[in-house]
């Protein structure tokens, strides 16, 4: 994660020289003004916030409520908030904090200590981030790992219709490359043909590593035939695919598919993801480098 781009903070207060004072302070960062709680969360749709400093004391919405709709929605609840407020009693503090507030900062403002808690706050969440990307990544190919991917998955499918596919993906022969070529070339391969496999995904689809070579992924598509078109188009790229071996010259891989629809007698995801993997068996027993839609 690059620490040099340039950090958002959206500045919610309906004094206009308190946020012509902010800006001021915080020049070295992309600071967006807001005048209401209403207009802060209509902005924290459609920008990307890193973070927010927010009066408490406003006309309408309160800084209170403000904090509380953001922290009652999934997209927005990872925001850290700072309160900006003339109020100094433990009440109001005490409640800042209990309703998701990170600190707060008491007006009139002193430059020097509401730059340093924004810097805090904001390498408290730059480290965050890199926690959660740890805990939720497969560590060679940067893809969601077993665990991520059944959590996300769990509430894909709880949503889904029979317009959802499961396709789990096997890397053919793949212990040929390691035994052959050494494990940094198969380590190569593994992220090299997981990013193809990525960019030619649909941007909604779900995609994981179950281990070793085998992936899975969760699409939402049209029908069968869509399906079917968007793993043909996953086996085209992966096998155009070129991996470096060392000594100037290169291998490319092949993947066998096993496909299933929410459909049918299917009603959780384990047996969605089994479908898929029984699919998956029958390509590799069928000779490897195609795709099986299982029929239930």
């Amino acid at each position: 994660m690059n620490e040099n781009i340039k950090k958002t903070i959206l500045v919610v207060d309906d004094n206009e020289s308190n946020i012509d004072m902010i800006l001021a302070i915080l020049k070295e960062y992309d600071v967006i003004p807001s005048t209401s709680g209403e207009d802060a969360l209509a902005l924290v749709k459609e920008e990307s916030i890193d973070l927010m400093l927010l009066d408490i004391l406003m006309p309408g919405m309160d800084g209170y409520a403000v904090c509380q709709r953001l922290k009652n929605q999934a997209g927005t609840q990872d925001i850290p908030v700072i309160f900006i407020t003339a109020k100094t009693d433990e009440e109001s503090i005490e409640k800042a904090y209990d309703i998701g507030g990170a600190d707060f900062v008491t007006k009139p403002f002193k430059p020097k200590e509401l730059l340093a808690r924004v810097k805090v706050q904001l390498k408290l969440q730059t480290v965050l981030r890199e926690l959660d990307f740890l805990a939720t990544r497969d560590s060679l190919t940067g893809i969601y790992n077993r665990r991520k991917f059944f959590q996300l998955a769990e509430q894909m499918y709880a949503k889904a219709s029979d317009d959802l596919y499961a396709v789990m993906i096997d890397i053919d022969h793949f212990k040929r490359v390691n035994d052959r070529y050494g494990h940094h070339t198969g380590d190569d391969a593994l992220k090299n043909i997981t990013r193809a496999i990525s960019q030619a995904l649909p941007k909604s689809s779900l995609f994981g590593r179950m281990g070793g070579e085998e992936f899975a992924v969760l699409l939402k598509t049209g029908d069968h035939t869509q399906a079917m078109n968007v793993v043909s188009l996953l086996q085209q790229k992966v096998s155009e695919t070129l991996i470096n071996i060392g000594d100037g010259s290169t291998i490319s891989c092949t993947i066998s598919s096993g496909v299933a629809c929410n459909q049918g007698e299917i009603t959780t995801l384990d047996q969605l993801l089994r479908q898929a993997d029984t699919a998956l068996y029958k390509a590799k027993e069928g000779g490897r480098n195609q795709s099986i839609f299982r029929n239930v």
